[in-house]
């Protein structure tokens, strides 16, 4: 058995009551801005697009955006910035967790993903938020 780290899946809840329970969490919501702002977001979280217009292709500054954020609330010491609890959320939980695993690549070592997202699962109509979800459960969310 490794102890390397891994990304950590939970629930949207847990997400939400981590968040609450430890200031230090950033909740990071890794969707395309125009998701985040027409969309919606969870109330408090960050957009760093995980992949996003007008080229729709991988975000390489990804870890350094996630990194500054971290650091801009952090103290000084050499690789505290590391054990910061991040929580990545994406629609469905896909995008958050390919996200997730670059940022333990990257030496961050406490990473969650929102493993329902913040839509959740397309049910047998192909729509979302009937099944699970930040949106679903309640959680406070808000848009533009």
């Amino acid at each position: 058995m490794s102890d390397a780290p891994q990304v950590n899946t939970i629930t949207s809840r847990q997400a939400h009551q981590l968040v609450q329970d430890n200031p230090k969490a950033i909740l990071v919501d890794v969707r395309s801005s125009m998701e985040f702002l027409f969309i919606g977001h969870p109330t408090g979280a960050i957009n760093v697009p995980w992949i996003d217009e007008p080229d729709w292709k991988v975000n390489p500054h990804f870890a350094v955006e996630v990194r500054k954020l971290v650091l801009g609330g952090l103290s000084h010491l050499e690789g505290a910035h590391n054990d910061v609890p991040i929580v990545l959320i994406c629609r469905s939980g896909k995008r958050s967790l390919e996200a997730g695993e670059v940022l333990i690549k990257d030496g961050f070592r406490d990473v969650y993903n929102v493993g329902d997202g913040f839509e959740g699962e397309l049910d047998d109509h192909h729509h979302r938020s009937t099944i699970n979800g930040w949106r679903f459960e309640g959680l406070p969310w808000e848009q533009c």
